[in-house]
């Protein structure tokens, strides 16, 4: 590294009222080792004399920026007025605005190379300015890892570009002008610290994870330390922590900053369209020879992972859309768009997005697939039930199969190369033979290398040579349920020895299992399955990603399943049931039921044990309990279901009521809205 290479490089972009607060800010700079390069919106016949206004105000050497120019510490640089920019390997690089007509978003452009090519090394500073431009290049900064600082658009005549920035839930201090260097200087000093700090807080990271992964649960245990590191380290000084065993200490207190510190963790970057060049090679090479290969009424498959606010998502439903045309009715087309994230995926669910998002999708899209709403452009419901949102976790839960096509980008650079392998076989596993695969620029697929053929080496676009690999299902857990709220389950002071008893545990009670020749299924109050132990193909019907247990039932233990769980949940002991008879391949068989209320810290908590048994004995010695007699069960259920279906009536009437009142208000708010129209169309 060159002495003279800036610890970090800071972007500022302004734009209206922005003279002023930059004159500002450079009056409290420092010289502290970093540079500074200014990116502003002016006119390309305008003569600019800012070198000469902020060589008044700054210490430091303020010059405009030239083709290949090299950045250095304590410099600032300033763009050209005709000028887009763009850094890479620490160079600044300059191309002409061609067109005027358009909307020259050079605050975007510039942070967006300054993310790719600095990371975590890259500040962005958003001052005042109308429009958007910078929304997007901040979302990169973030995901990048690094720092974004917006100034406060309640103390600026032009609020447009600090809010629209704030809007986006990715900036990290919200202050004025002349405060903004100070915070810089002490964020530089923490990450050059952080760099120095070694391993010395491994053991409070850790403890940190579980904690988080207590309340939530999300496990990030197995993300890659560092960058887990440093934003622990940033809401902690955001906090103003400067130990994280003090940190960990008011996490323990604060559950909001425990949501807050994950929510830093999943931030996700996404664009309609995303790398242009990418989705022409799917247009072009990979959805028609999906199209092709289908058969008649055969259903397109696709799933994104990680899909954050789902542009993604419907980008490859538009692409489906256009390529399927007349043929769109004979194929239903399923985008299963899943995330950690609940707060993402509702955004995306709604599928309304505002014109700033929407400016990598051409006017002949936004007219076909979009309808103008008065928060911003709203998906057509022909393209939102194309998409399914869900909430599923690629390090816990099994994958969608069956797949013609997986995207899965930009999330796996996150993650540590053990877990990386385990989820490429993930992928490989829910993809079809002659299926595609989908990855971000940055990472590599070596581990299932031999199973893929190239189909894009820049794009990272595989196709799967092979049928399903020979991968073990139960690699894949359910997800965590915990048992009561985690606020009140205390935290053992020994983690490594609970996690070795539990494995203890679960080895002895699958020993069991098999010696007793059953199969024992734990359940929530929702009929969710949590645990299983034993063979669940003797009892269970093979369904895909379900986990209901009353739809895996065959009808005959589904109709005493249902009787029995009941009356057991209502009179609170063990009610079983004998002699079920059900079809076991070619053969009949005789199932013994059981459904036991689970109890669990001497608390009952909805949480049910159903044990399935065949019953191989002969007459006279059958087991205790009631036989099975499928017409007088059938009455009990019809009953049950009927006094459900009741329950239901009045949980709709209430809702509607609800609904109703929600109605009214959403009047009155429209008409407001209406009102405010009127009244902006005035102002205009």
């Amino acid at each position: 590294m060159d002495i003279n290479d800036p610890h970090h490089i800071i972007a500022i972009g302004a734009s209206a009222g922005g003279i002023e607060e930059l004159i500002t800010f450079f009056e409290f700079t420092p010289l502290d080792g970093v540079c500074y390069i200014i990116v502003q919106h002016l006119s390309a016949d305008f003569k600019s004399r800012m070198v000469e206004l902020l060589s008044r105000h700054s210490q430091l050497t303020v010059q405009e920026a030239e083709e290949g120019m090299q950045v250095k510490s304590n410099q600032v640089y300033l763009i050209p007025v005709d000028k887009f920019m763009t850094i890479r390997s620490n160079r600044l690089y300059l191309t002409d605005k061609s067109d005027v007509r358009i909307p020259h978003l050079t605050v975007n452009k510039f942070l967006t190379s300054l993310a790719s090519d600095c990371g975590a090394k890259a500040v962005a500073v958003i001052l005042s300015g109308l429009g958007n431009d910078g929304t997007d290049g901040v979302k990169a900064v973030k995901k990048a890892g690094g720092m974004v600082i917006a100034r406060n658009p309640e103390t600026t005549e032009f609020a447009s570009m600090p809010s629209n920035a704030i809007s986006t839930g990715m900036v990290d201090f919200i202050i004025e002008p002349e405060t903004m260097p100070q915070v810089i200087q002490e964020y530089v000093q923490r990450e050059i610290d952080l760099l120095a700090s070694g391993i010395k807080d491994d053991q409070n990271v850790a403890d940190i994870v579980r904690l988080i992964n207590k309340q939530l649960p999300l496990d990030f245990s197995d993300y890659r330390q560092t960058t887990i590191l440093r934003r622990i380290k940033r809401r902690a000084a955001f906090n103003n922590f400067g130990r994280l065993e003090d940190y960990l200490g008011f996490l323990k207190e604060n559950p909001d900053e425990i949501e807050t510190l994950a929510k830093d963790f999943l931030i996700s970057v996404t664009a309609f369209f995303r790398d242009n060049e990418a989705y022409e090679s799917i247009e072009r090479d990979v959805l028609p020879a999906i199209i092709k290969s289908l058969e008649p009424g055969q259903e397109l498959r696709m799933w994104v992972t990680g899909c954050a606010t789902g542009e993604e998502a419907y980008s490859l439903a538009m692409l489906a859309s256009e390529l399927l045309g007349d043929k769109i009715q004979e194929h239903e087309v399923k985008i299963f768009a899943t995330d950690i994230d609940n707060a993402a995926l509702f955004f995306a669910g709604k599928g309304i997005y505002m014109p700033a998002l929407t400016s990598t999708i051409s006017q002949e899209r936004l007219k076909r697939f979009f309808t103008i709403e008065p928060e911003g452009y709203k998906v057509k419901p022909e393209l939102r039930k194309m998409v399914i949102f869900s909430h599923h976790d690629l390090v816990k839960n099994p994958p969608f199969c069956n797949m013609h096509l997986i995207s899965c980008r930009n999330l796996l650079i996150y993650m540590n190369p053990v877990l990386q392998k385990k989820i490429y076989q993930m992928l490989l596993f829910g993809l079809k033979k002659d299926g595609f695969l989908f990855l971000g620029s940055s990472e590599n697929p070596i581990s299932i290398a031999e199973n893929l053929e190239v189909v894009n080496k820049k794009w990272k676009l595989y196709k799967n040579k092979d049928v399903k690999p020979n991968v073990n299902f139960d690699t894949f857990l359910l997800p965590q349920v915990a048992l009561g709220k985690p606020g009140n389950v205390a935290q053992p002071a020994q983690q490594v020895f609970k996690n070795a008893d539990k494995t203890l545990a679960d080895a002895v009670n699958e020993t069991l299992v098999k010696d007793l020749d059953c199969l024992v299924v734990c359940i929530d109050d929702k009929n969710k399955i949590v645990k299983t132990y034993g063979d669940t193909s003797r009892f269970l019907l093979q369904k895909i990603l379900v986990t209901d247990l009353t739809e895996l039932l065959p009808e005959p233990l589904a109709i005493a399943f249902k009787t029995i769980t009941s009356q057991a949940d209502t009179e609170q002991k063990i009610m079983s049931v004998n002699e079920v008879k059900i079809k076991q391949g070619e053969q009949v068989i005789k199932v013994n039921l059981t459904v036991s209320p689970m109890v669990f810290k001497g608390r009952r908590n909805g949480f049910l044990v159903v044990t399935f048994m065949q019953d191989k004995s002969i007459g006279s010695q059958a087991g205790s309990g009631n036989v099975f007699d499928e017409k007088v069960y059938l009455d009990q259920y019809t009953q049950a279901l009927e006094q459900e279906v009741s329950e239901l009536k009045e949980k709709l009437a209430a809702s509607n009521e609800k609904l109703f009142a929600l109605e009214e208000n959403l009047q009155s708010f429209n008409e407001e809205l209406l009102s405010a129209n009127e009244e902006m169309q005035s102002s205009n």
